[in-house]
């Protein structure tokens, strides 16, 4: 097993995948030097971003659309998410801002879903490792047994099978009995097994196939709810979830009494809402009287007399000043 990688190995391998998924980018820099492989993948460029967006286009197409750096860099970043690989505001980590094992493990990650990088740099390097250690010169002769072995491994009923030649093996009927017994046995045991489970029925509906990409959408969305259910929280609800109860007291005639007092005050304020109506309509009555003259003897006109209109106008500022 391979041990933890230096910066300058990650940057190796990484470069080295860049070449075998053919980037564009890459061909004919034939860096050769760690430190500038390092200096190309993990400093801020224009290279370097140019690297990256031909990475995410070819990993999901038309998934960088937009020339904008402002634009192009979030775009990369929800495109990071979409992969879990790191989150949509992880902007430092696009431009180049990051530390370089961060930027490098990123890449690396990011490069095993480009169609053309089957296998990172890491793993090409350990198969590599593995080849020369399996053809190595101490290990031929173990090769050279096993392609040709001294012993045939297959039994002898099986290599007659084989060969389609006459062998000596040629199973009797007692066992071709036993063998029939045997079957029909298993048989009655599956039968009652699938009788008493209900998802071995073949009518029963078969559950959708597993997806990584529909997993990824839904880890996406679970991560998106726990997100703004912790922002919710810690502006608006913890404040209430941290409150003590509040105390209900068990003197009952408190409320009691207080609904009495609702109860006389909502009467008394209808009965003053009768006298302001009967008053408005004495006062109108009143003043009908005062304006319109009236027929009072011998076809001559005559309106209210003085000490009546004295007495009306007291009753009316009397109610005037009940109602208020």
């Amino acid at each position: 097993m391979a041990g933890v990688l230096t910066e300058k190995q990650l940057a190796r391998h990484v470069y080295s995948s860049l070449e075998a998924a053919s980037c564009p980018l890459v061909e004919g820099l034939y860096l050769q030097e760690a430190d500038s492989m390092l200096q190309l993948l993990c400093a801020p460029s224009q290279h370097r971003t140019d690297i990256l967006a031909w990475i995410c286009s070819s990993s999901k197409p038309m998934s960088v659309r937009s020339k904008e750096p402002d634009v192009l860099t979030k775009d990369m970043a929800v495109l990071g998410q979409e992969l879990l690989l790191c989150r949509a505001s992880d902007v430092d980590l696009i431009r180049g801002d990051a530390s370089p094992r961060r930027q490098l493990q990123f890449l690396e990650q990011l490069l095993a879903f480009v169609p053309g990088c089957v296998k990172s740099a890491v793993h090409t390097a350990d198969g590599e490792l593995l080849l020369k250690e399996f053809f190595g010169a101490e290990n031929l002769p173990h090769l050279t047994q096993t392609l040709s072995p001294a012993f045939d491994p297959w039994p002898t009923h099986i290599k007659a099978l084989w060969k389609n030649t006459k062998s000596s093996y040629k199973p009797n009927r007692e066992e071709n009995g036993d063998i029939v017994a045997l079957l029909q046995a298993t048989q009655s045991a599956l039968e009652q097994l699938q009788s008493k489970c209900v998802f071995l029925n073949s009518e029963a509906q078969s559950p959708p196939a597993f997806s990584p990409s529909s997993l990824r959408v839904a880890a996406s969305d679970l991560q998106q709810l726990m997100a703004t259910f912790s922002h919710v929280y810690e502006t608006d609800l913890r404040v209430y979830c941290s409150r003590d109860p509040p105390s209900f007291s068990s003197e009952t005639e408190v409320f009691q009494r207080v609904q009495q007092l609702l109860l006389a005050c909502n009467t008394e304020l209808e009965m003053l809402k009768e006298v302001s109506e009967a008053s408005e309509s004495v006062s109108e009555e009143v003043k009908q009287l005062q304006t319109q003259p009236r027929y009072w003897s011998r076809g001559e006109k005559h309106t209210l007399p003085d000490q009546l209109e004295k007495v009306i106008g007291r009753i009316g500022g009397f109610l005037s000043q009940l109602s208020s």
